[in-house]
């Protein structure tokens, strides 16, 4: 749903009406997660997908069905692989999509929602897909909500759930009473998180620098490029970063905002900055910590980190050299294999190519 926001504004403000279509749950080899959203405005125009092309087209017309009649419908594709290839789902997964017409309440919350990504503050839409009250929605921010579910008892108990969804980045669909009640499958909720986007810091104006801000812009970070030399570190030479910081990378990153899902690509290779750089970098929670360089700038490295006191199991967390191995020369392809260890770290990934493997391609997300 953050990708199709903008489209979604430009289609109120010129009170155009349209519909949606969102993921919101997937089991087995579903090709994509809860919160893929397809959007179908009444001129027939289309944003977003819910499938990578699986079942778009019959999505597509149920957006185009419920305009007409006004109802929203909670609709499974793929309970079965010769169901799945009925409407092109030929991974054989199976996805559940939440097809509704939008009001003109519900545009006003999504103009909400889409303000609040912008300024980077975490929200969530909590949306009934089943049951009584279905369609309606509510808002919520780590300290306040817009809207209601109906009994006040059922709004306070999705607020307080989806409050701890937000907290943790994660989108789910919640099954309760129709009072509230945690035990109960009357109702089915789908809480989807907007939290900010994860922070990829890049360290080091260099060539490779600008390829990998260019794709992790692409895989949807917030891009910062750290550089101490002004000549190199500019906007112009990083077009695709959202921040280009001129200071040296250690001193940044002490006061830099780095979490859990924040990754860090030490780009430097030069050890009066890349050694107290990394000493900080490992002091954090940040999900991916690498660093450029040959093997024998690595084993130099390491050495001059132990020096400096990292402890060995700090020094197991960091990638270097940086990437896969997949035999990248130019700055684009190295981005690639940066990028690719980046994806399998988030997700557990091996690395391997899956024409090597018998495990199921994606890990399960439902039950």
């Amino acid at each position: 749903m953050r990708d199709i926001l903008p489209s979604l504004e430009r289609w109120t403000s010129a009170a155009v009406p349209y519909a949606t279509g969102t993921v919101v749950g997937t089991w087995s080899s579903a090709p994509r997660q809860p919160g893929a959203s397809m959007a179908v405005a009444a001129d027939g125009e289309v944003v977003g997908s819910v499938s990578g092309g699986c079942v778009e087209g019959a999505v597509y017309e149920e957006c185009r069905d419920a305009l007409e009649t006004g109802v929203p419908r909670l609709l499974r594709y793929g309970v079965s692989d010769d169901d799945a290839l009925a409407v092109g789902l030929t991974c054989g997964g199976i996805l559940d999509v939440f097809v509704q017409p939008v009001t003109a309440q519900q545009s006003a919350l999504l103009d909400q929602v889409a303000a609040l990504v912008r300024d980077r503050r975490p929200v969530a839409l909590a949306t009934v897909v089943a049951g009584e009250s279905i369609g309606r929605q509510v808002l919520l921010t780590p300290d306040g909500s817009v809207g209601d579910l109906g009994p006040a008892r059922l709004t306070e108990a999705v607020v307080d759930d989806a409050r701890g969804l937000l907290a943790r980045g994660s989108s789910a669909t919640l099954t309760l009473g129709a009072d509230g009640q945690r035990r109960m499958e009357e109702l089915s909720v789908f809480v989807e998180s907007f939290a900010p986007p994860p922070r990829l810091i890049v360290f080091g104006a260099i060539d490779f620098a600008a390829a990998v801000a260019r794709i992790g812009k692409f895989l949807g970070y917030h891009v910062v490029v750290c550089d101490a030399r002004p000549v190199f570190a500019t906007t112009t030479r990083f077009p695709d970063a959202d921040e280009v910081v001129v200071e040296w990378p250690h001193r940044y990153l002490e006061r830099a905002d780095v979490d859990a899902s924040t990754s860090l690509c030490v780009l430097t290779h030069d050890p009066k900055f890349d050694v107290p750089l990394l000493v900080a970098a490992l002091r954090t929670p940040a999900a991916y910590i690498g660093a450029m360089g040959s093997r024998r700038t690595h084993d130099d490295r390491v050495r001059r980190l132990r020096e400096e006191g990292v402890p060995p199991e700090a020094l197991a967390r960091l990638r270097s050299p940086i990437g896969l191995d997949l035999g990248a020369r130019t700055p684009e392809e190295t981005a690639v294999s940066i990028a690719a260890e980046m994806v399998a770290s988030t997700w557990g990934g091996s690395g391997r190519a899956l024409t090597g493997t018998r495990q199921p391609i994606h890990a399960p997300s439902g039950p």
